[in-house]
């Protein structure tokens, strides 16, 4: 063979092994036996229009949540608690800007942190960001010294996880509130970290206060085994108060101080969360019209502080209000996750849908998701919010489920 036919051969070849690289792998959808522990929109809205107990619409936005649907959350927690437009007059915008400044929430929290061994942050069950915003801070509290996270949400006595620091992952018996994506997220981070977890809730005596009680005796058994290690708690609603509250006496971050004698460092998120609706915003909240997460300071940089009576938390944060993208929070694509569209005109079963993306190496049938969503429709658009990484996508109308692999460049 000459060499200019050797040479038609290696070109042909090379071409050849181009259109090959370059074509895009077809993806296997297997069939799959997949029981989803999440509810459906229908389920949900029909579950509220059977229930006739007050607290229905707690729940509802607890079953919102877990499934990803931050909006829908938002909604339900409204009709439980009610709203009201309230707007502030231009003087008392003006004054609030005259005495306090803006600065970024997650600087100003830890730099305040390397002052302290014990740091306590609430959430609002509901609101899926205030722990993609909690979660947002852990590496840098560990590199601080953080090295325990004590979490409210975490099973304890009976429903205790036992395996969960040596899994390295959340599965959907770890606890209640979990199940939500962020909150799993929120676990895996932290075990990939480093964190030593540990579960804390006690209501084997009951609400209130021998709750309260119960919750910071077991914090201060924690501490007490590791005295000069540094601590986060992170806690529901009105745990994180200091001082007298009320109907408990104190709450639980009162009880620890008394225990332990440590003055914590308490920040509170839920104040001034965003409502469905922005017009029905805290007062406050819509006067800063603020783009990123924000702690208000005065001229001697002492943080506003969260007042009722004589309780209080050191620090109160406000968020942005979020931003849709195909029905999706804006702030499920950031911070390290891309936004990743899911193609689903192949998929040949009823919808609506749930897909679920599940980390390569666990239990799809255990874990916790990395992220969920609802589909309705073959031809809606489908986005999840995924780190780089290989993943299996399960989708599942709740009878007939598939599954395929998904790499995230």
């Amino acid at each position: 063979m000459n060499s200019k036919n050797v040479l038609k051969i290696l070109l042909i070849n090379s071409i050849l092994i181009g259109f090959s690289s370059c074509r895009k792998e077809k993806r296997v959808i297997e069939k799959i036996d997949f029981k989803t522990h999440y509810k459906f929109s229908s389920e949900i809205e029909d579950k509220i229009a059977k229930d006739t107990v007050p607290w229905k619409y707690q729940f509802s936005a607890a079953d919102y949540a877990a499934k990803g649907d931050y909006k829908n959350a938002l909604i339900q927690w409204d009709m439980a608690t009610g709203t009201r437009e309230v707007k502030y007059s231009k003087n008392q915008i003006d004054s609030i800007y005259k005495k306090y400044s803006k600065v970024n929430a997650s600087d100003y929290i830890l730099e305040k942190a390397k002052e302290n061994q014990l740091l306590i942050i609430n959430e609002a069950h509901q609101n899926s960001f205030h722990r993609v915003f909690t979660k947002s801070l852990l590496q840098n509290l560990f590199d601080n010294g953080y090295k325990n996270l004590g979490l409210e949400a975490l099973g304890n006595g009976k429903y205790l996880d036992s395996t969960l620091n040596n899994r390295s992952y959340p599965i959907l018996k770890t606890g209640y509130y979990i199940k939500d994506p962020q909150f799993g997220n929120l676990v895996r981070e932290a075990l990939e970290i480093g964190y030593e977890l540990f579960a804390y809730e006690n209501m084997s005596k009951g609400g209130g206060k021998p709750r309260e009680i119960e919750q910071a005796r077991n914090i201060e058994n924690v501490i007490n085994s590791k005295p000069n290690e540094k601590f986060l708690i992170y806690c529901g609603f009105d745990h994180a108060l200091e001082g007298i509250h009320k109907p408990w006496e104190k709450a639980m971050a009162g009880r620890l101080t008394e225990y332990t004698k440590i003055n914590p460092l308490t920040i509170n998120q839920v104040l001034y969360s965003e409502k469905s609706n922005s017009k029905y915003n805290h007062p406050l909240l819509k006067a800063l019209d603020i783009k990123e997460s924000t702690v208000l300071i005065d001229k001697d940089n002492n943080p506003l502080k969260y007042k009722r009576g004589t309780a209080w938390t050191d620090i109160v944060v406000f968020h942005p209000n979020t931003n849709y993208i195909d029905g999706r929070p804006n702030w499920l694509f950031e911070n390290g996750n891309k936004k990743v569209s899911i193609t689903l005109s192949d998929i040949k079963i009823k919808f609506p849908v749930m897909v679920l993306a599940f980390k390569k190496g666990e239990d799809m049938n255990l874990a916790v998701p990395i992220d969920i969503t609802e589909v309705k429709n073959q031809i809606d658009n489908c986005s999840l919010g995924l780190k780089q990484g290989d993943y299996t996508i399960v989708v599942t109308n709740g009878k007939e489920s598939v599954k395929f692999k998904q790499n995230v460049k």
